[in-house]
């Protein structure tokens, strides 16, 4: 039997002993929140679950978050996802790349497709494909680990959240950032980054377990030059801006139980490349969680 199915009997069998950690510290829910590049820290936090042997009984996820939360929730491991993750990075010494993206979104640039006049510089079909034929399902129903993946409805604006149905649709539509994603045309409705409605979407765990863990992957940047930011750079720091408002506004109101957010500095949303400067920077907040983690699941 090898892990995935292994994973998915021991969800099947919790699910009816009504605790799937068969820990005194109750049932973890996880939450991973959108950020770019900087969404690579959730691998270390993964890792963290794997090393304690603490399996989430519900994952939710939000862009780069969704995609992570996806390939764990269909039974990779930490450390598998973070060998795929090398395999599709260059390091940053290496300038063989170029084009717009190529030198910052390494192999990643692969598994997507520039489409101009569709809402957006690329479309991501291909790389929502990739990200179903690594998890060896297509369908929300195949998942170890039930999840949820949050999207922004254009014209609506409000949340849609995907819990069925196909894995790569909800994926497409939550990783689509406004401008440089096409949007997701979908049941009647134009789909974009979940981030600008859930940029954290903890709050959608409330009630499915005991315990919920959010990772906020937002990041802090520092001016970068007199002259002001570039296009990308204003496009991409306004959408956090507005993730900041909406986050803190969650946590006043209700905050998770466990809150961790990597002090990742400067890494902006397309840099794939500083892989390893994401982990190193990531490395004393997997401590924390480590730490928390003990603390609440002490057998």
């Amino acid at each position: 039997m090898n892990r995935r199915e292994f994973l998915k009997l021991g969800i099947a069998t919790s699910l009816l002993a009504g605790c799937d950690n068969w820990r005194s510290g109750g049932t973890l829910g996880l939450a991973l929140g959108g950020g770019g590049a900087r969404g690579l820290a959730h691998i270390l936090m993964l890792e963290v679950l794997d090393d304690l042997e603490i399996r989430p009984r519900h994952i939710a996820g939000t862009s780069i978050g969704a995609v992570i939360g996806a390939l764990y929730a269909a039974g990779m491991s930490g450390r598998e996802i973070r060998s795929l993750v090398d395999r599709l990075t260059v390091s940053q010494n290496e300038s063989w790349l170029s084009g717009l993206f190529e030198q910052e979104l390494g192999r990643w640039w692969d598994l997507i497709n520039l489409k101009l006049g569709s809402g957006g510089l690329i479309d991501t079909r291909a790389f929502a494909g990739f990200v179903e034929e690594t998890a060896g399902v297509s369908d929300f129903a195949q998942l170890g680990i039930p999840l949820k993946i949050v999207a922004a409805d254009f014209w609506q604006r409000e949340q849609v959240v995907f819990e069925s149905g196909s894995l790569g649709t909800a994926i497409q539509a939550s990783i689509a950032i406004p401008g440089l994603f096409s949007p997701l045309r979908h049941c009647g409705r134009v789909l974009v980054d979940g981030g600008l409605v859930n940029p954290m979407p903890y709050d959608l765990l409330f009630g499915e377990c005991d315990v919920v863990v959010a990772i906020d992957v937002a990041g802090t940047r520092r001016p970068q030059s007199d002259d002001g930011p570039g296009y990308f750079e204003t496009l991409f720091n306004t959408m956090q801006i507005m993730q900041a408002s909406i986050l803190r506004e969650k946590m006043q109101q209700r905050p998770p139980h466990i809150y961790i957010h990597p002090e990742l500095e400067d890494v902006r949303v397309l840099e794939f490349n500083r892989v390893d400067d994401i982990f190193r920077q990531a490395m004393p907040a997997r401590d924390q969680l480590m730490r928390a983690l003990r603390k609440r699941f002490p057998n």
